[in-house]
């Protein structure tokens, strides 16, 4: 009899436009022992957003204790609003047997490599800058200004994508979904987490062995 399994910590990052979003849900509508980690924030809620639930909402104030007190894996500032990555919700759910999902651009993705080295890290990637520019143009929220920079940071994040244990190519949405399956089952059979788990410890503390049996 084992106990439970530690869920895996997945890191998923990608250039905007590659389609994370949409290749993430599809997996967490599939599998449900995924759960998508739920960042702290320092915007205000937008409506119907729940906290908790959505986000973390949080004063700047606190959201700079929780940053002194190494409280997140990860944090960035965008714009004028603060974004990271508890710690506590992580560990928490990881411990209930649950994988958790980031998806997080390549400066966080880095961050919690550093600071989780068992972290399972994907890059997914466009087949080529092409179908990127393509994609960005046809989902229609950038002009041809946002756009290119979008296109411009899309080669820099490229620069670190050997850096991620896995890439998935998403040229097809199905076949990266399996690709990305794959991996979660690949790692959970890594003989050092069935050790760890407690899986195989019989193998290394065997019966001891029967005396022999009476001679005729």
């Amino acid at each position: 009899m084992t106990g439970l399994r530690k869920g895996l910590l997945v890191v998923v990052s990608g250039p905007s436009g590659v389609g994370k979003g949409t290749l993430l849900e599809r997996l967490l509508a599939l599998r449900k022992d995924c759960v998508f980690s739920i960042s702290a924030t320092t915007r205000a809620p937008r409506p119907g957003e729940i906290d908790g639930q959505h986000y973390y909402f949080l004063s700047p104030e606190t959201f700079n204790e929780w940053v002194e007190q190494d409280r997140f894996l990860e944090w960035n500032q965008v714009h004028t609003a603060c974004y990271g990555t508890p710690r506590e919700f992580v560990e928490r759910t990881r411990a209930q047997g649950r994988h958790v999902v980031l998806d997080v651009d390549v400066k966080g993705g880095l961050e919690v490599m550093a600071a989780e080295p068992d972290c399972v890290s994907i890059f997914l990637a466009p087949p080529d800058l092409e179908a990127l520019h393509w994609r960005l143009r046809h989902r229609g929220t950038e002009n041809a200004e946002q756009i290119a920079g979008r296109l411009l940071v899309a080669r820099s994040e490229l620069k670190y994508m050997d850096r991620y244990a896995y890439t998935i190519v998403n040229d097809e949405i199905e076949r990266a979904e399996s690709q990305l399956e794959a991996v979660l089952e690949a790692e959970m059979a890594r003989t050092v987490r069935v050790i760890a788990d407690g899986q195989v410890q019989a193998l290394f503390h065997p019966e001891p062995a029967l005396p022999n049996s009476p001679g005729p």
